[in-house]
């Protein structure tokens, strides 16, 4: 891979990749005739310095710009609502996502709340509800500041109940940016313990997606591809980042998010009532339970494994030297090995485990999971 310039790709939308990528919004906006954004992010990415620079740059090209961050780590449905309110108080032509996962679940959402007014919830793709995505979006255009979740090329946000804290899924082919800036120059900066934790999210998202039980072999060869990055780059993207590893830990997360439209499984249904329930980091999350996740599918999968264990170079190729890579790689890029190092306590296993079995990506899971499977394999990693 070359670093020192930016290349575009069209798949599966617009891609433009490199440092300095986007410098490029200006010119994209005037050529688009968009003249006023509505820039989602977060309450910490609106305060640093390179955010500030973009808002800047865009006003100085007599782009007026309104910045909505009012939102929570894991997102919830009010503050879609928040952000629709502001998106009807401004006078909006367009809608920039600029963040991680959170920002730019958030931002799709809020594309999709323009125009489709009734219940947020209505349009779940779990109980059908993207047939009633029928209207038109905004224009929307997606800047990725972390490699994690690879949300800049989704189409779909994952947004939680603020009662129930089930997370709730809108998807809809409508709901994808019609570009990308992904410049990886605007991750350099990320602390260790975020770069750790949405990295071994996009090692998730890979080899969930190469493990799911639908058929789809581009999906297949995309997360082995996203695996092998991931190998080569976190740990240095972590403690002694520089920009290749920074780059191909951003291409990495991208990868992941193409590859699980073939699914996800046991894995994130662990983490996301972690991060619904006890407002644990997404990332954080997955990366704790990975190797237990992976451990409870090694049996009956043994083929599978061995291909994982071959693209991550271990000299012996089953699944019981993945899951020792999975702890050791923890360990050094300073992520945990038990639940209970991250505030769970033995209470809260009862409310997990049902809000592991109603959540939406184990049944995409090379093997089904029972709710007894999700309380023992909590129990097991507290």
């Amino acid at each position: 891979m070359i670093f020192d310039k930016i290349h575009q790709f069209n798949f599966p939308t617009t891609i433009r990749f490199g440092a300095g990528a986007v410098k490029e919004l200006p010119a994209y906006l005037q050529k688009n005739n968009l003249k006023a954004p509505l820039i989602v992010t977060d309450p910490t990415i609106a305060t640093l310095t390179f955010f500030k620079n973009i808002v800047e740059d865009l006003k100085t090209k007599n782009i007026s710009v309104e910045v909505f961050s009012d939102i929570h780590k894991n997102p919830v449905k009010s503050d879609v609502y928040k952000g629709g309110d502001a998106w009807d108080a401004t006078n909006r032509d367009s809608i920039i996502g600029i963040g991680g996962g959170a920002a730019l679940d958030v931002a799709r959402a809020i594309v999709l709340r323009v125009n489709h007014r009734e219940d947020l919830f209505k349009y779940d793709d779990l109980i059908g509800g993207d047939i009633y995505v029928t209207n038109d979006v905004p224009h929307f255009i997606t800047i990725p500041t972390t490699s994690g979740t690879g949300s800049e090329v989704g189409r779909s946000a994952i947004i939680a109940d603020d009662e129930t804290h089930q997370k709730k899924i809108l998807f809809s082919p409508k709901l994808m940016a019609q570009i990308v800036f992904a410049d990886p120059e605007l991750t350099m900066d990320l602390p260790p313990f975020i770069t750790a934790a949405t990295g071994m999210d996009a090692l998730t998202h890979n080899m969930e997606a190469y493990l799911a039980k639908n058929f789809h072999p581009m999906c297949d060869g995309i997360a082995l591809e996203g695996i092998s990055l991931i190998k080569d780059s976190i740990v240095q993207a972590t403690n002694n980042p520089d920009l290749e590893s920074r780059s191909k830990m951003l291409m990495a997360s991208m990868m992941g998010a193409i590859a699980f439209q073939k699914g996800l499984g046991v894995v994130h249904s662990l983490a996301h009532p972690l991060s619904s329930l006890l407002d644990t980091h997404h990332g954080l999350a997955n990366a704790v339970n990975i190797p237990y996740g992976m451990q409870f599918n090694i049996a009956g999968f043994e083929d599978r494994f061995s291909k994982i264990a071959r693209t991550l170079e271990l000299k012996e190729e089953t699944g019981d030297a993945v899951v020792k890579y999975l702890f050791d790689l923890n360990s050094k890029v300073n992520i945990p090995h038990k639940l209970s190092d991250i505030g769970v306590k033995n209470e809260n296993i009862e409310t997990l485990a049902d809000l592991a079995f109603a959540d939406f990506a184990h049944p995409n899971n090379p093997k089904p999971v029972s709710r007894k499977d999700f309380k023992q394999l909590y129990l097991s990693a507290l």
